[in-house]
């Protein structure tokens, strides 16, 4: 298997803002070794992702808007880089899981454009709680609020490069699962995850010794409950899909902010 760092850097950066967010980034490379790169710069997207959701709510914020008000534009900004397409991965996981179906079945009924009742259920369950728990990390201070923000949505992204690592297969042979799926190696997982962590420790240290542990605490809750969702969907499906790494996205960030607002 080809290193990660055999392809230009520009080439998997391109990958992971062209394939994660809306930006207008065009990707020139699809092949496996791009890919690779792609989701070990996955985090990179979600910081940019973090900071534009924490610089709006931060701004409403010194407009005078409340934490209430400046949580839901935070949760909105990432909602609106990527189109909602974390968030209907995440409706269609639910759905999937939720019918109790034979696999092929389940990845029938995931692969409808509608949304059905275990996925609303679920997205509104999960927006009320990153809304509810932003809400809270603003109203203990701005700088807090702004961290949890971009904790969340970097963790996010490092879900997706763990659930690319090798050893994870696809649960389909077509679409963006199977095109990520085992590219990244399971070390350039771990180096990747601890370099997130260790980046979220610093950050949190310019509020704290008690902010940095937190966040750091935030990053391993967010990887660990993605990772049991992570094998509950190879169990159940096979494997995973492009909506699998929405799903996967989601309950990361959401963990991620829960445990930035306890405390």
């Amino acid at each position: 298997m080809p290193a990660p760092f055999t392809t230009p850097p520009a080439d998997g950066l391109r990958f992971a803002f062209g394939t994660l967010t809306v930006l207008p980034v065009r990707v020139t490379r699809w092949d496996r070794p791009a890919a690779r790169a792609g989701m070990l710069c996955a985090p990179l997207a979600g910081l940019v992702v973090g900071a534009a959701a924490a610089a709006v709510g931060l701004l409403l914020l010194f407009l005078g808007a409340g934490a209430l008000l400046a949580a839901v534009a935070t949760v909105a900004v990432p909602a609106a880089l990527t189109r909602g397409l974390h968030l209907d991965g995440l409706a269609d996981t639910a759905d999937g899981l939720g019918s109790a179906k034979p696999a092929e079945d389940a990845l029938r009924i995931m692969k409808q454009s509608d949304i059905g009742p275990f996925g609303v259920l679920t997205l509104v369950l999960v927006l009320l709680a990153q809304v509810a728990a932003l809400a809270e990390a603003y109203a203990g201070s701005w700088a807090r609020g702004a961290l949890a923000a971009v904790v969340s949505a970097v963790v996010a992204r490092l879900a997706l490069t763990l659930a690319a690592r090798t050893g994870v297969p696809p649960a389909r042979p077509e679409g963006l699962g199977a095109a990520v799926a085992g590219v990244v190696p399971v070390a350039g997982a771990v180096g990747v995850a601890l370099a997130v962590a260790g980046a979220a420790a610093a950050q949190g240290a310019f509020l704290g010794a008690y902010e940095a542990v937190r966040a750091v605490l935030a990053v391993a809750s967010a990887v660990a409950l993605a990772e049991l969702l992570l094998r509950h969907c190879v169990r159940r499906f096979g494997g995973v899909t492009g909506d699998v790494f929405g799903g996967l996205a989601e309950t990361a960030a959401t963990t991620a902010l829960v445990v930035m607002s306890l405390g």
